[in-house]
């Protein structure tokens, strides 16, 4: 028997998959549990229409993130911080102070996990640091740290 998998089953298939299964295992489990669909011409057809949103939704973010990268990289975001001798900073600007200023000042809101800082910047200046907005596109910010009281 056919069946639309609505659900990851273990070593049976993933979500969005047609597969052929024993009769019996499709209408006591799968079925019955809610894990399946039996593959009608009606279900795959909604199956289809489904895959074809998902890929426009997919698209859609992809261009959202090329827009944000865009207002993003024209950006310098500025914080200051106390220093000592030859420029090195008492402590560091880690990745959660870059998106507090972004969101503060700029008003874009980045989680801090996206910005790729291998390690805090511990010294004054401009560092360029990335920002990964999607799987394919990676933003580069400008982040200016300046001699605070």
């Amino acid at each position: 028997m056919k069946v639309i998998f609505l659900k990851d089953v273990k070593g049976r298939g993933k979500k969005g998959e047609v597969k052929d299964v024993a009769v019996g295992y499709a209408q006591n489990f799968l079925i019955k549990q809610g894990l399946a669909v039996e593959a009608t011409p009606g279900n795959m057809k909604s199956l289809d229409n489904q895959k074809k949103k998902e890929q426009q939704a997919a698209a859609e973010e992809v261009t959202e993130a090329k827009q944000l990268k865009e207002k993003i990289e024209s950006l310098t975001v500025e914080l200051t911080a106390k220093s000592g001798e030859g420029g090195r900073l008492f402590g560091s600007i880690t990745s959660k102070q870059i998106a507090d200023e972004l969101k503060k000042t700029h008003k874009i809101k980045v989680d801090k996990r996206k910005i790729v800082l291998d390690d805090a910047i511990r010294s004054l200046g401009v560092t360029k640091v990335p920002l990964k907005l999607h799987q394919d596109v990676t933003a580069t910010v400008d982040v200016h740290v300046k001699e605070g009281n």
